[in-house]
């Protein structure tokens, strides 16, 4: 076992990937959230370039001691969280799954296998993080909502007709999150 506070981040490049294996839905549910990032603004990425293809002048310099850190990773679990969120959260969930009697149609139609138990987790891990980060006391359906891309797009198997019409995970969850209100 690795020592508190461990967490693993992993990169996926959705265009080159001769020579990778994608990682099979199973490991990819073990993934608390998928996070889309956009190429970088051009000042952002020459300060990048100049960062990397430079010598190191200075170390970096800590912005969290070690007992921070697992402070705030204790906090989240305590933050409260109201019974109707969490029942929005596992609504969110169940209707990914084409069975289910609350699944839109887009889902029904382009959905081979919709999220499981661990999206709802992490939609409720996820809410109580974003309500502490933002200082509030307690999570609430806004933030199971603002974060129901992060933690589902990854955990949705679209069909090959979605993949071929070009049907993505996040089209699908903006239909979900108007068709299932809190």
């Amino acid at each position: 076992l690795l020592p508190p506070p461990f967490a693993v981040f992993a990169t996926q490049n959705p265009i080159e990937q001769e020579g990778t294996y994608p990682l099979p839905e199973a490991q990819l549910d073990r993934f608390l959230l998928q996070i889309d990032m956009a190429y970088p603004s051009e000042e952002d990425e020459v300060e990048i370039v100049r960062r990397t293809t430079s010598p190191i002048t200075e170390a970096p310099k800590a912005v969290l001691s070690l007992d921070e850190i697992l402070a705030l990773q204790a906090l989240v679990p305590r933050v409260p969280i109201a019974d109707h969120v969490v029942r929005h959260a596992v609504a969110l969930v169940r209707a990914t799954r084409p069975d289910a009697p609350s699944a839109p149609d887009a889902v029904r139609e382009y959905v081979t296998f919709g999220a499981g138990p661990r999206a709802s987790q992490a939609l409720v891990l996820g809410a109580k993080a974003r309500a502490a980060l933002d200082g509030r006391f307690a999570a609430e359906t806004t933030d199971v909502r603002a974060i129901a891309k992060a933690v589902l797009r990854h955990r949705l198997v679209v069909s090959f007709r979605a993949e071929s019409e070009g049907v993505r995970p996040d089209t699908l969850i903006d239909q979900l999150l108007e068709s299932i209100r809190p």
